[in-house]
């Protein structure tokens, strides 16, 4: 609970976007507001009105014996007109209102679910970077048993929000772990998308989780990465297994993987140089990294995270593309969802490849970084509660 209440503070800017543009959607509707039950009542006690004289004219023909029968009449309005105070208790919505609001059902206004609504909406959850295939599939499915209705912004945002959970409830897995020793977990992505601090997250967890951990700097272009993760090290108490600056990083993977089967660690995780995508060189480096790890257990690395920018949007799907046909990624962590990010790139991740998602990070701290759950995620994501 505690990290959804912050995961839900950080995605304000997906969370707020989206919140808003459903409710806004359906005030703006032709249909917003209600018509009012009282217009077509009104004119039918007036109707009435008009018969009142006509017993009154018989009033000077009969004299005044006859004068008790107008006054009969004269109820017969006041009967019609008390149908008038029943529209009032109009006013008593404000009952249900209250009574709405203590299980989080608001009175809010509603709109007809039509092929205009449908379609703002999918334009909607495309600019929140979910991609148009599965915009289009989510908001189809939402309309089923609901299109035609009159429905209020709660109701499309818990529908939503329900859809969305079930794209992603089958890639939300934890990263498996396996009898062999040391289980050899490889971690890739670009320039900055968060592996140096990812992995030490991880480490820190397995550590406090009771596995032996081993770290293998393998960004020997970068001295700041290797410094990062000598201070996740400490913090965690794992050993970092470091390479002069420059030198190749297959041979320090290498290393690492002997020290760890001499020490009969349970985790060896091995931190790679971020590259782009469309650098073929370093994609190849990539590759003989694996290669090269391989000629020690031909099973290795037993899994392959990508680490994932949330704020790169659309072009995650680019990388998850490139990154699987190389190092035949095995999972997903993505990180920096406090940031500028719109969130559904990974619903549309998840409907996309199906790779499971390990963990989702929301900041730099230490429990920043948690196992990835797809109802409280989606429920944030479209801004409600738990």
């Amino acid at each position: 609970m505690s990290f959804f209440k912050k995961m839900r503070e950080k995605m304000f800017r997906s969370s707020d976007r989206l919140s808003d543009g459903v409710d806004a959607l359906v005030d703006a509707g032709p249909e917003a507001a209600p018509p009012a039950p009282s217009a077509p009542v009104a004119p039918e006690p007036r109707a009435p009105e008009p018969r009142a004289p006509e017993p009154r004219a018989p009033e000077p023909k009969a004299a005044e014996p006859q004068a008790p029968e107008p006054e009969a009449p004269r109820p017969a309005p006041q009967p019609v007109i008390r149908p008038l105070p029943e529209p009032e208790p109009e006013p008593e919505p404000q009952r249900p209102g209250l009574f709405g609001r203590l299980f989080g059902q608001a009175e809010e206004p509603r709109r007809v679910l039509d092929d205009a609504m449908l379609e703002s909406l999918e334009e909607m959850l495309i600019e929140a970077d979910m991609g148009v295939e599965t915009a289009l599939r989510v908001t189809a499915n939402i309309a089923e048993g609901r299109y035609g209705r009159r429905v209020s912004s709660r109701e499309i945002k818990e529908a939503l929000a329900a859809e969305i959970a079930r794209i992603l409830e089958p890639v939300a897995r934890p990263m498996p772990l396996s009898a062999k020793r040391p289980q050899v977990v490889l971690v890739v992505g670009v320039n900055g998308s968060g592996k140096t601090t990812t992995i030490g997250k991880l480490a820190s967890q397995f550590k406090a989780a009771g596995k032996s951990v081993v770290i293998a700097a393998g960004d020997t272009f970068r001295a700041a990465a290797v410094e990062q993760l000598q201070v996740w090290g400490q913090r965690a108490g794992v050993p970092v297994l470091t390479a002069p600056e420059g030198s190749d990083p297959a041979s320090l993977a290498f290393d690492a993987m002997t020290k760890a089967q001499a020490d009969g660690a349970d985790l060896l995780m091995i931190d790679t140089a971020g590259r782009l995508q469309n650098r073929a060189d370093l994609m190849e480096e990539l590759s003989k990294i694996v290669r090269v790890i391989r000629k020690k257990d031909p099973d290795a690395p037993h899994n392959t995270i990508l680490v994932l920018d949330a704020t790169t949007g659309q072009n995650a799907l680019n990388q998850v593309e490139i990154f699987r046909k190389l190092a035949d990624v095995s999972g997903l962590v993505m990180t920096k969802l406090d940031g500028t990010a719109k969130g559904g790139v990974l619903v549309a991740l998840a409907d996309r490849f199906g790779l499971p998602i390990h963990a989702i990070g929301v900041g730099e701290q230490i429990d920043d970084l948690a196992p990835f759950d797809p109802e409280d995620f989606a429920r944030a994501l479209m801004g409600l509660d738990a």
